[in-house]
């Protein structure tokens, strides 16, 4: 299920049942229309998947962003061409993110810099924004944190990588406007004449706002729903016995509830699609067979973190990389605590604190 740089496939989640209606895609500093005054570019970003979709509506006397994309040079050059081509010359107002995460924020605070806008954000991933930049001031890692690594199962070269690389969110976003307005749940927003409803969802971050336009008939869904990809669930050392995977399934079968099927998905990566119902069934469904697999596994034997990323991932992960490592760790651990909270694990810390998980009454 999971993936890395906020975006690329570890495992290559099946679409679903949807399609995708618009022919092409932009370039980098592109920009297409795909409703009336509703603009599709995309930033460029480092990774395989080298991109993020971005979105420009256009009102009577400004232009409304929604994400922005990782800071880079790059990215700023994309953003430098995308902003002479606002038609009507009109300027960036409003700066909206979906959350927190490098490729969404990250050139946020470079925007409001630029052209002096309203910076919207829903509170708890602004508050974790601000945690995640301040780590790049500490003296060194938390012992917790490398506690964390140690329990999952790390070797010890891992765990040495990860300490050189401890801090390094802030290197990929630019310094966070000190003030914000707060996107909320239910709140709407009025931008080129239609009504723009915010929908909180949380599992993949911690309030992941999407925004549904009814009259229009469109979800910009940022990473809650994506068409080919699945988003990244992690637990991590800062909570490590926390439960996204929990948030992330109730948030979809709450979006499918209230979002209806016949809408246009802009999502942050990949195509714009139809079929967002389908779509969620399909990753329903995959993260039920991954839990039975992961049942069937430890009823076998006992196993570290470490020990499931041939059963849950599709390709290999590699120690070296301290990203892909990471987020595989934290997806795993977010697996095996959705079984632990159900009551349905038990777990042995050995001598080197690592800890070994099995079914219950095995």
């Amino acid at each position: 299920m999971a993936r890395y740089q906020d975006g690329e496939s570890v495992s290559g989640a099946r679409g679903g049942g949807i399609t995708h209606p618009l022919d092409g895609v932009p370039g980098y500093g592109e920009l297409v229309e795909v409703a009336p005054n509703v603009y599709w570019s995309r930033i460029p970003m480092p990774g395989k998947l080298d991109h993020i979709n971005v979105w420009l509506l256009r009102d009577d006397d400004g232009v409304s962003v929604i994400d922005t994309g990782m800071y880079t040079s790059e990215a700023e050059s994309a953003w430098t061409s995308l902003i002479g081509q606002i038609p009507g010359e009109l300027a960036i107002d409003r700066v909206l993110v979906t959350h927190m995460h490098p490729d969404h924020v990250g050139m946020a605070g470079w925007l409001v810099n630029l052209q002096p806008a309203q910076f919207w954000m829903t509170r708890m991933e602004y508050l974790t924004c601000r945690t995640l930049e301040s780590q790049s001031l500490d003296e060194g890692v938390p012992e917790s944190f490398t506690g964390f690594h140690r329990a999952a199962g790390w070797p010890a070269a891992a765990i040495r990588s990860y300490r050189g690389h401890y801090g390094n969110f802030g290197k990929r976003v630019y310094p966070l406007p000190r003030t914000y307005h707060r996107l909320e749940h239910g709140q709407s927003h009025i931008i080129g004449g239609h009504k723009w409803r915010v929908f909180v969802g949380s599992g993949h971050s911690p309030e992941h706002a999407c925004f549904y336009c009814k009259e229009l008939k469109l979800l910009i869904s940022g990473d809650q729903v994506l068409p080919r990809i699945s988003s990244n669930v992690s637990v991590t050392p800062t909570e490590p016995s926390a439960n996204p995977m929990a948030d992330w399934l109730a948030s979809l079968r709450r979006l499918r509830a209230e979002i209806p099927n016949d809408v246009l998905v802009l999502p942050a990566h990949q195509e714009c699609f139809m079929g967002l119902h389908e779509r969620i069934d399909a990753l329903i469904a995959e993260q039920e067979g991954s839990f039975e697999a992961l049942r069937e596994l430890l009823r076998r034997r006992s196993a570290r973190v470490v020990d499931l990323f041939s059963l849950l991932f599709s390709r290999p992960i590699p120690e070296d990389d301290p990203l892909i490592f990471s987020l595989a760790t934290g997806e795993a651990q977010a697996c095996l605590n959705y079984l632990w909270e159900a009551n349905e694990l038990t777990c042995s810390v050995d001598a080197h604190g690592v800890c070994w998980y099995r079914r219950s009454g095995i």
